[in-house]
């Protein structure tokens, strides 16, 4: 889909212009995105599957839920819609515990795609068993929850067993910590 999104400056502020998702990535122009990380508190993480369809690293594991913050709406209205719209789950907003924003920069697709973007990053406690989500077919490909320890053991081995995105590998294990904080201190 191919939605408005606020192009943003430096700090992630809107500047007030507005352009197509698509145009935005074609030119590299900075906007704000979602990434929600739910966890259990048994000590698990909900890892989403990539579809195959996606154009951007398609069938590589990767944060719960994630996606562009569209024009005008609010980053926590974001993360509420997009966790409904990818896994089919309603939260609210105070279900929400914000951890960071991190600035992401990459291109793919030999540069047609140049991604800018801020990740307004969240954990969440997952309150309803796995066979309770909906994946949306579009977006995602499989949904399972995996322990801290695997999860950190897949990270690590990353390069050899393409399951995430190598590069992202010092952000996988932040939120690896701010979920284990969360848990048990």
């Amino acid at each position: 889909m191919d939605e408005y999104l606020d192009i943003v400056d430096k700090k992630g502020r809107p500047t007030g212009k507005t352009a197509l998702k698509s145009e935005v990535h074609k030119k590299g122009w900075l906007h704000n995105t979602i990434h929600v990380w739910f966890y259990t508190l048994e000590g698990e993480i909900l890892l989403q599957q990539r579809s195959h369809k996606k154009l951007i690293c398609p069938l590589l594991w990767d944060v719960s839920v994630a996606g562009h913050v569209d024009a005008g709406e609010a980053i926590e209205e974001a993360a509420v819609r997009e966790t409904k719209e990818e896994i089919g789950l309603n939260i609210h907003a105070n279900d929400l515990r914000r951890i960071a924003t991190h600035f992401h920069e990459g291109s793919y697709n030999n540069g047609a795609i140049q991604d800018n973007e801020f990740h307004h990053i969240f954990i969440s406690e997952l309150k309803v068993p796995l066979k309770n989500l909906a994946p949306q077919p579009n977006e995602v490909e499989a949904l399972k929850l995996v322990s801290l320890d695997v999860f950190s053991e897949l990270v690590f081995n990353s390069s050899k067993n393409m399951h995430f995105v190598e590069s992202n590998s010092d952000y996988y294990h932040y939120i690896a910590g701010e979920i284990y904080n969360q848990i048990f201190e």
